[in-house]
């Protein structure tokens, strides 16, 4: 078939790539100049299946109203009357009960684990390289609410078979030596031995690479302006400057963006923008940088090796599509990292950027065919793209080119 993506971050390049092995003639359509120019350039860079949950939790609206009017707060929402911010707020609001939680958190969980199995396999198959390691990643808790809360999430992935060590405080450093410097004090830890990490944006730049020698067409600079559709299915995509392009099946994998092509076509995805900062730079003393992937979970800031680099990444803003960068965000991310790792890099010629994380109110991603028949969505992955773009790729791979389910 022919198939058209729309979307060239990690989730439309990886369905791409599962479908020209599949055998279709792909073409992939982008605004940007490049591959994963937007919400997959510069995320924390952990491939954290043993963290894949959702942010719609019992107790989390109680949080939100409290994190409000504080600047470092990791998660913040800009107060306003927009229609589509204030529906997605309610159904994430009625998403946080413990039921719901738990069966989101289950599908999230599956698609995840599932997710780095392909992209080891990828990996073995390829050769592909992006700054990974797999050294894991320790989430360190700085009070006895939250190594309270690390003890009840051990209960969890002991249930679901997931390896992982509670760690004491005195444990820490053992797992991760970097810490030996930290002027935080932590009540312990809990590493996720078999987590993952890598540079998402190389990944994409390499996969496009290796899908463009598979025979896949790639197209930037383009801007899909409209989804057509003939005898009731979707037929072909209109560009913005008039160019109509034909095919036998088109998906959609353009993150936060996606209501721009679906509402047209009275598809009501709850996907909105949830805006997230990061921070680069280059690592200084290599014995004082962390050796794999710490998640701060008193911050919500996680700090990753990306080769000679350390990438942070945090925080969490409902504001719609504001490309505003405060600079209180900017210092408290800075300030963060600097306490936990002092003096393993020179924090003031750090870069920042932002993304959109495409986040969903209940949690998981939407991967599935839409109501109009050969139009299909993959979308909604929100701070999980990089941790489950693989396997949600293949899933939408298989049900395109007529396979069951690889997770059935």
């Amino acid at each position: 078939m022919r198939v058209i993506v729309i979307g060239a971050g990690i989730v439309g390049i990886a369905s791409a790539w599962y479908l020209t092995k599949d055998g279709h003639d792909v073409t992939v359509l982008e605004r940007r100049e490049g591959p994963a120019e937007e919400t997959s350039f510069g995320n924390a860079g952990g491939v954290c299946p043993g963290f894949a949950g959702p942010w719609a939790a019992p107790g989390m609206p109680l949080k939100a109203l409290r994190w409000m009017f504080r600047d470092e707060a990791p998660l913040k929402i800009r107060p306003s009357l927009e229609p589509a911010r204030l529906s997605w707020l309610a159904q994430f609001t009625r998403n946080c009960t413990s039921d719901r939680f738990a069966a989101n958190k289950a599908a999230m969980q599956r698609i995840a684990h599932f997710s780095k199995a392909c992209l080891q396999e990828l990996r073995a198959e390829t050769g592909i390289s992006y700054d990974h390691g797999t050294g894991g990643v320790v989430q360190v808790f700085s009070t006895r609410d939250e190594m309270e809360a690390g003890r009840r999430s051990a209960e969890i992935l002991d249930r679901l078979d997931i390896p992982h060590r509670l760690l004491g405080s005195d444990e820490l450093t053992a797992a991760e030596p970097g810490l030996a410097r930290s002027e935080v004090d932590f009540t312990g830890g809990l590493h996720l031995t078999t987590d993952e990490t890598g540079d998402c944006h190389l990944f994409c730049e390499a996969l496009a690479r290796l899908a463009a020698e598979a025979g896949c067409t790639f197209r930037y600079g383009v801007d899909a302006a409209s989804i057509d559709r003939a005898e009731g299915r979707a037929s072909g995509v209109r560009l913005r400057d008039g160019e109509q392009l034909g095919a036998d099946a088109v998906v959609v994998a353009t993150g936060p963006w996606a209501r721009e092509l679906l509402d047209p076509l009275g598809i009501r995805v709850p996907v909105y923008p949830v805006k997230g900062y990061s921070m680069s730079v280059e690592i200084g003393e290599d014995a004082f940088a962390p050796a794999s992937s710490v998640m701060d979970e008193h911050s919500k800031v996680m700090i990753t090796r990306l080769g000679s680099r350390i990438r942070a990444a945090g925080v969490a803003e409902i504001a719609g599509f504001d490309r505003a960068m405060p600079k209180a965000v900017i210092e408290s991310l800075k300030a963060r990292v600097a306490r936990l790792f002092p003096g393993a890099a020179d924090y003031e010629a750090a870069t920042f950027w932002h993304g959109f994380r495409p986040m969903t109110p209940d949690g998981p991603a939407i991967i599935r065919e839409s109501r109009v028949p050969k139009l299909y969505l993959n979308v909604g992955h929100g701070s999980n793209g990089w941790t489950q773009g693989c396997g949600a790729a293949k899933v939408l791979a298989a049900e395109i080119s007529g396979r069951p389910s690889p997770l059935a």
